[in-house]
Protein backbone atom coordinates (compact mmCIF):
# COMPACT_ATOMS: atom_id res chain seq x y z
CA UNK A 1 0.00 0.00 0.00
CA UNK A 2 2.70 2.20 -1.08
CA UNK A 3 2.38 6.52 -1.28
CA UNK A 4 3.95 8.55 -3.70
CA UNK A 5 2.73 11.05 -6.43
CA UNK A 6 2.19 9.61 -9.74
CA UNK A 7 3.21 11.43 -13.20
CA UNK A 8 -0.17 12.30 -14.92
CA UNK A 9 -1.61 13.68 -18.24
CA UNK A 10 -2.50 17.15 -18.32
CA UNK A 11 -4.98 16.97 -20.90
CA UNK A 12 -8.96 17.86 -19.62
CA UNK A 13 -11.29 14.91 -18.96
CA UNK A 14 -13.11 15.58 -21.94
CA UNK A 15 -13.11 18.17 -24.56
CA UNK A 16 -14.88 21.75 -23.24
CA UNK A 17 -14.12 20.62 -19.43
CA UNK A 18 -11.23 22.30 -17.39
CA UNK A 19 -11.07 19.72 -15.24
CA UNK A 20 -7.50 17.99 -16.05
CA UNK A 21 -6.95 14.29 -15.68
CA UNK A 22 -3.79 14.91 -13.14
CA UNK A 23 -6.35 16.79 -10.98
CA UNK A 24 -9.08 13.73 -11.09
CA UNK A 25 -6.55 11.58 -9.88
CA UNK A 26 -4.92 13.29 -7.25
CA UNK A 27 -8.34 14.31 -5.56
CA UNK A 28 -8.76 10.55 -5.60
CA UNK A 29 -5.91 10.01 -3.79
CA UNK A 30 -6.11 12.65 -1.61
CA UNK A 31 -8.88 10.93 -0.11
CA UNK A 32 -7.42 7.42 -0.19
CA UNK A 33 -4.08 8.82 2.25
CA UNK A 34 -6.46 10.56 4.46
CA UNK A 35 -8.97 7.71 4.98
CA UNK A 36 -5.78 5.80 5.20
CA UNK A 37 -4.19 7.53 8.04
CA UNK A 38 -7.11 7.63 10.07
CA UNK A 39 -8.14 4.16 9.50
CA UNK A 40 -3.86 3.02 10.74
CA UNK A 41 -3.99 5.09 13.28
CA UNK A 42 -7.40 3.52 14.82
CA UNK A 43 -6.00 -0.05 14.05
CA UNK A 44 -2.70 1.05 16.09
CA UNK A 45 -4.54 2.43 18.80
CA UNK A 46 -6.95 -0.59 19.01
CA UNK A 47 -4.00 -3.31 18.68
CA UNK A 48 -1.87 -1.50 21.49
CA UNK A 49 -5.03 -2.01 23.72
CA UNK A 50 -5.76 -5.70 23.27
CA UNK A 51 -1.99 -6.37 23.03
CA UNK A 52 -1.77 -4.74 26.75
CA UNK A 53 -4.55 -6.33 28.14
CA UNK A 54 -3.03 -9.88 26.84
CA UNK A 55 -6.94 -10.02 24.69
CA UNK A 56 -4.16 -11.00 21.69
CA UNK A 57 -1.08 -12.65 21.38
CA UNK A 58 -0.14 -11.59 17.89
CA UNK A 59 -1.51 -8.32 17.42
CA UNK A 60 1.52 -5.88 15.99
CA UNK A 61 1.98 -9.08 13.60
CA UNK A 62 -1.83 -8.36 12.49
CA UNK A 63 -0.98 -4.85 11.06
CA UNK A 64 1.66 -5.78 9.26
CA UNK A 65 -0.08 -8.29 7.76
CA UNK A 66 -2.92 -5.98 7.09
CA UNK A 67 -0.58 -3.65 5.12
CA UNK A 68 0.87 -6.26 3.30
CA UNK A 69 4.28 -4.93 4.68
CA UNK A 70 6.44 -8.43 5.78
CA UNK A 71 9.17 -8.16 3.27
CA UNK A 72 9.28 -4.35 4.17
CA UNK A 73 9.20 -4.53 7.69
CA UNK A 74 11.58 -7.11 7.94
CA UNK A 75 14.46 -4.92 6.20
CA UNK A 76 13.43 -2.35 9.01
CA UNK A 77 13.30 -4.46 12.09
CA UNK A 78 14.04 -8.04 13.24
CA UNK A 79 11.87 -7.78 15.86
CA UNK A 80 8.06 -7.61 16.02
CA UNK A 81 7.36 -5.97 19.17
CA UNK A 82 5.07 -2.63 20.40
CA UNK A 83 8.01 -0.01 19.89
CA UNK A 84 9.28 -1.31 16.03
CA UNK A 85 5.76 -1.85 14.73
CA UNK A 86 4.64 1.68 15.98
CA UNK A 87 7.74 3.37 15.01
CA UNK A 88 7.43 1.66 11.25
CA UNK A 89 3.89 2.94 10.95
CA UNK A 90 4.36 6.43 12.72
CA UNK A 91 7.44 7.87 12.14
CA UNK A 92 9.54 6.14 9.65
CA UNK A 93 9.74 8.49 7.01
CA UNK A 94 11.62 5.46 4.86
CA UNK A 95 8.25 3.36 4.72
CA UNK A 96 5.87 5.00 2.30
CA UNK A 97 3.15 3.67 4.13
CA UNK A 98 3.56 5.31 7.74
CA UNK A 99 1.40 7.96 8.91
CA UNK A 100 4.18 10.39 7.86
CA UNK A 101 5.16 9.38 4.45
CA UNK A 102 1.12 9.23 4.01
CA UNK A 103 0.76 12.69 5.12
CA UNK A 104 3.48 13.95 3.09
CA UNK A 105 1.30 11.93 -0.01
CA UNK A 106 -1.99 13.88 0.89
CA UNK A 107 -0.27 17.27 0.94
CA UNK A 108 1.55 16.72 -2.39
CA UNK A 109 -1.52 15.69 -4.00
CA UNK A 110 -3.74 18.84 -2.17
CA UNK A 111 -1.19 20.58 -3.52
CA UNK A 112 -1.52 19.96 -6.96
CA UNK A 113 -4.73 20.63 -6.88
CA UNK A 114 -5.08 23.86 -5.18
CA UNK A 115 -7.16 25.44 -7.63
CA UNK A 116 -9.93 23.41 -6.71
CA UNK A 117 -9.92 22.68 -3.33
CA UNK A 118 -11.29 25.42 -0.45
CA UNK A 119 -8.73 27.64 1.27
CA UNK A 120 -9.92 25.70 4.55
CA UNK A 121 -9.31 22.58 3.29
CA UNK A 122 -5.68 23.58 2.59
CA UNK A 123 -5.14 25.42 5.85
CA UNK A 124 -5.96 22.56 7.72
CA UNK A 125 -4.22 20.37 5.96
CA UNK A 126 -1.37 22.25 6.00
CA UNK A 127 -1.52 22.43 9.84
CA UNK A 128 -2.22 18.68 10.13
CA UNK A 129 0.62 17.65 7.76
CA UNK A 130 3.28 19.67 9.95
CA UNK A 131 2.18 18.56 13.18
CA UNK A 132 3.00 14.42 11.64
CA UNK A 133 6.11 15.84 10.28
CA UNK A 134 7.02 16.97 13.99
CA UNK A 135 6.86 13.22 15.67
CA UNK A 136 9.85 11.27 15.95
CA UNK A 137 9.69 8.11 17.73
CA UNK A 138 9.99 9.78 21.46
CA UNK A 139 6.17 10.37 20.34
CA UNK A 140 5.54 6.79 19.15
CA UNK A 141 6.04 5.48 22.86
CA UNK A 142 3.63 2.74 23.55
CA UNK A 143 2.29 4.77 26.65
CA UNK A 144 1.86 7.62 24.32
CA UNK A 145 0.39 6.26 21.46
CA UNK A 146 -3.14 6.02 22.31
CA UNK A 147 -3.38 10.04 22.46
CA UNK A 148 -1.51 10.35 19.68
CA UNK A 149 -3.56 8.46 17.25
CA UNK A 150 -7.07 10.31 19.21
CA UNK A 151 -4.96 13.29 17.72
CA UNK A 152 -4.66 12.10 14.42
CA UNK A 153 -7.80 10.42 14.15
CA UNK A 154 -9.56 13.79 15.47
CA UNK A 155 -7.22 16.05 12.83
CA UNK A 156 -8.63 13.47 9.81
CA UNK A 157 -12.06 13.85 10.87
CA UNK A 158 -11.44 18.12 11.13
CA UNK A 159 -10.53 17.49 7.92
CA UNK A 160 -13.38 15.32 6.22
CA UNK A 161 -15.72 17.90 7.63
CA UNK A 162 -14.42 20.68 6.39
CA UNK A 163 -14.19 18.89 3.34
CA UNK A 164 -17.84 17.70 3.33
CA UNK A 165 -18.57 21.28 4.06
CA UNK A 166 -16.37 23.46 1.38
CA UNK A 167 -15.55 21.36 -1.24
CA UNK A 168 -17.73 22.40 -4.52
CA UNK A 169 -20.10 19.36 -5.93
CA UNK A 170 -18.81 19.41 -9.15
CA UNK A 171 -16.21 16.71 -10.80
CA UNK A 172 -13.30 17.00 -8.68
CA UNK A 173 -15.69 16.32 -5.48
CA UNK A 174 -16.97 13.12 -7.34
CA UNK A 175 -13.52 12.08 -7.68
CA UNK A 176 -12.48 12.82 -4.03
CA UNK A 177 -15.69 10.50 -2.81
CA UNK A 178 -14.63 7.47 -5.40
CA UNK A 179 -11.53 7.81 -3.39
CA UNK A 180 -12.86 7.67 0.30
CA UNK A 181 -15.37 4.71 -1.34
CA UNK A 182 -12.54 2.64 -2.31
CA UNK A 183 -10.25 2.92 0.78
CA UNK A 184 -13.16 2.54 3.07
CA UNK A 185 -14.14 -0.56 1.22
CA UNK A 186 -10.53 -2.09 0.80
CA UNK A 187 -9.93 -1.51 5.10
CA UNK A 188 -13.22 -3.31 5.67
CA UNK A 189 -11.96 -6.44 4.05
CA UNK A 190 -8.85 -6.18 5.37
CA UNK A 191 -9.40 -6.07 8.69
CA UNK A 192 -12.02 -8.57 8.29
CA UNK A 193 -9.68 -10.84 6.47
CA UNK A 194 -6.83 -10.87 9.35
CA UNK A 195 -9.01 -11.33 11.99
CA UNK A 196 -10.38 -14.06 10.29
CA UNK A 197 -7.07 -15.97 10.38
CA UNK A 198 -3.98 -14.04 12.15
CA UNK A 199 -5.56 -13.34 15.57
CA UNK A 200 -7.52 -16.08 17.10
CA UNK A 201 -4.67 -17.18 20.01
CA UNK A 202 -3.96 -21.13 18.75
CA UNK A 203 -6.37 -23.70 20.32
CA UNK A 204 -8.95 -20.83 20.92
CA UNK A 205 -12.47 -21.72 20.32
CA UNK A 206 -14.36 -19.61 17.36
CA UNK A 207 -17.09 -18.13 19.86
CA UNK A 208 -14.76 -18.16 22.81
CA UNK A 209 -14.75 -15.07 25.03
CA UNK A 210 -11.05 -14.08 23.30
CA UNK A 211 -12.62 -14.38 19.58
CA UNK A 212 -15.49 -12.46 20.94
CA UNK A 213 -13.11 -9.52 22.48
CA UNK A 214 -11.40 -9.64 18.83
CA UNK A 215 -14.56 -9.32 16.53
CA UNK A 216 -15.12 -6.15 19.35
CA UNK A 217 -11.59 -4.86 18.31
CA UNK A 218 -12.18 -5.38 14.50
CA UNK A 219 -15.56 -3.00 15.21
CA UNK A 220 -13.92 -0.69 16.84
CA UNK A 221 -10.95 -0.22 14.37
CA UNK A 222 -13.46 0.14 11.65
CA UNK A 223 -15.43 3.02 14.11
CA UNK A 224 -18.38 0.37 13.97
CA UNK A 225 -18.50 -0.67 17.70
CA UNK A 226 -21.07 1.47 18.68
CA UNK A 227 -23.44 1.61 15.37
CA UNK A 228 -23.14 -2.38 15.51
CA UNK A 229 -24.32 -2.29 19.43
CA UNK A 230 -27.17 -0.13 18.65
CA UNK A 231 -28.56 -2.42 15.91
CA UNK A 232 -27.59 -5.81 17.71
CA UNK A 233 -27.23 -4.89 20.99
CA UNK A 234 -27.00 -8.45 22.29
CA UNK A 235 -26.05 -10.45 19.69
CA UNK A 236 -21.74 -10.08 18.43
CA UNK A 237 -20.85 -13.23 16.99
CA UNK A 238 -18.65 -13.43 13.68
CA UNK A 239 -21.55 -14.05 11.58
CA UNK A 240 -23.00 -10.60 12.64
CA UNK A 241 -20.20 -9.14 12.55
CA UNK A 242 -18.84 -10.20 9.59
CA UNK A 243 -22.61 -9.24 7.74
CA UNK A 244 -22.20 -5.78 9.79
CA UNK A 245 -19.16 -4.57 8.01
CA UNK A 246 -19.94 -6.01 4.64
CA UNK A 247 -23.82 -5.62 4.15
CA UNK A 248 -25.23 -2.86 6.22
CA UNK A 249 -26.09 0.01 3.89
CA UNK A 250 -26.95 2.51 7.05
CA UNK A 251 -22.68 1.75 8.63
CA UNK A 252 -20.72 4.49 6.10
CA UNK A 253 -17.63 2.24 6.27
CA UNK A 254 -19.38 -0.98 5.19
CA UNK A 255 -18.27 -2.61 2.09
CA UNK A 256 -21.95 -2.31 0.77
CA UNK A 257 -22.27 1.53 1.60
CA UNK A 258 -18.89 1.97 0.12
CA UNK A 259 -19.65 0.18 -3.58
CA UNK A 260 -23.05 2.40 -3.19
CA UNK A 261 -21.58 5.61 -3.25
CA UNK A 262 -18.70 4.64 -5.43
CA UNK A 263 -21.33 3.80 -8.26
CA UNK A 264 -23.21 6.94 -7.30
CA UNK A 265 -20.20 9.08 -7.72
CA UNK A 266 -19.35 7.15 -11.09
CA UNK A 267 -22.86 7.41 -12.50
CA UNK A 268 -22.64 10.85 -11.68
CA UNK A 269 -19.80 11.58 -13.81
CA UNK A 270 -21.39 9.67 -16.35
CA UNK A 271 -24.65 11.16 -16.95
CA UNK A 272 -23.89 14.69 -15.21
CA UNK A 273 -20.75 15.19 -16.98
CA UNK A 274 -20.75 12.67 -20.49
CA UNK A 275 -17.71 10.59 -19.41
CA UNK A 276 -18.84 7.68 -20.98
CA UNK A 277 -15.62 5.76 -19.98
CA UNK A 278 -17.55 5.38 -16.43
CA UNK A 279 -20.32 2.93 -17.54
CA UNK A 280 -18.06 -0.41 -17.36
CA UNK A 281 -16.87 0.42 -14.24
CA UNK A 282 -20.25 0.79 -12.62
CA UNK A 283 -21.79 -2.52 -14.33
CA UNK A 284 -18.59 -4.22 -12.19
CA UNK A 285 -18.94 -2.13 -9.42
CA UNK A 286 -22.85 -3.45 -9.98
CA UNK A 287 -21.48 -6.77 -10.47
CA UNK A 288 -19.81 -6.94 -6.92
CA UNK A 289 -22.35 -5.21 -4.74
CA UNK A 290 -24.83 -8.39 -7.01
CA UNK A 291 -22.57 -11.16 -5.91
CA UNK A 292 -22.20 -9.87 -1.74
CA UNK A 293 -26.22 -8.95 -1.60
CA UNK A 294 -26.88 -12.42 -3.07
CA UNK A 295 -25.24 -14.22 -0.10
CA UNK A 296 -26.23 -13.69 3.62
CA UNK A 297 -23.01 -13.46 5.92
CA UNK A 298 -23.28 -17.22 7.01
CA UNK A 299 -23.29 -18.32 3.73
CA UNK A 300 -19.52 -16.39 3.07
CA UNK A 301 -18.51 -17.99 6.03
CA UNK A 302 -19.00 -21.41 5.67
CA UNK A 303 -18.04 -21.13 1.30
CA UNK A 304 -14.74 -19.27 2.87
CA UNK A 305 -14.46 -16.42 4.16
CA UNK A 306 -10.76 -15.55 3.02
CA UNK A 307 -11.06 -16.22 -0.55
CA UNK A 308 -14.24 -13.94 -0.70
CA UNK A 309 -12.33 -10.92 0.70
CA UNK A 310 -9.37 -12.02 -1.67
CA UNK A 311 -12.10 -11.79 -4.01
CA UNK A 312 -13.31 -8.17 -3.07
CA UNK A 313 -9.82 -7.03 -2.92
CA UNK A 314 -8.79 -7.89 -6.68
CA UNK A 315 -12.17 -6.69 -7.39
CA UNK A 316 -11.63 -2.97 -5.93
CA UNK A 317 -7.82 -3.23 -7.03
CA UNK A 318 -9.34 -4.03 -10.43
CA UNK A 319 -11.86 -0.76 -10.11
CA UNK A 320 -8.80 1.47 -9.24
CA UNK A 321 -7.43 -0.06 -12.62
CA UNK A 322 -9.87 0.64 -14.62
CA UNK A 323 -10.37 4.37 -13.56
CA UNK A 324 -6.75 5.22 -14.59
CA UNK A 325 -6.58 3.69 -17.59
CA UNK A 326 -10.04 5.35 -18.48
CA UNK A 327 -9.14 8.89 -17.08
CA UNK A 328 -5.53 9.37 -16.66
CA UNK A 329 -4.01 6.86 -19.10
CA UNK A 330 -0.33 7.63 -18.41
CA UNK A 331 0.98 6.84 -22.00
CA UNK A 332 -0.35 9.63 -23.39
CA UNK A 333 2.34 12.73 -23.23
CA UNK A 334 3.17 13.59 -19.36
CA UNK A 335 3.03 16.68 -16.87
CA UNK A 336 4.63 15.02 -13.78
CA UNK A 337 4.06 16.32 -10.60
CA UNK A 338 7.14 17.09 -8.24
CA UNK A 339 8.05 13.51 -7.13
CA UNK A 340 7.66 11.68 -9.95
CA UNK A 341 7.07 8.53 -7.95
CA UNK A 342 3.75 6.35 -8.43
CA UNK A 343 0.84 6.23 -6.52
CA UNK A 344 -0.25 2.45 -5.87
CA UNK A 345 -3.19 1.09 -3.76
CA UNK A 346 -1.26 -2.32 -2.35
Amino acid sequence: MGAGIMTTVSTPLRAGNDLLSRYAECMLWLARYMERIENLARLIDVTETFVRTGSTANGWQSIIEINADSERFASYSTTINAESVINFYVSARDNPNSIVSLAHAARENARAVRPLISTEMWVQLNMFTNFIRSLSPEHARQNQISALCARIKRECQTQAGITDGTLYRDQAWHFHMIGRSLERADQATRLIDIKYHTLLRPGAMVGSPVDISQWTAVLRAAAGYHAFRRLLPRDLTPGTVVGFLLKNDSFPRSVSTALRQLALSLSALRTDYGLRQAAPIIERVHGVRAILDGQTAQQILIRGLHEFMDWVQVELQGVQTDIATAFWPHEAAAAPLPTGQSQSQS
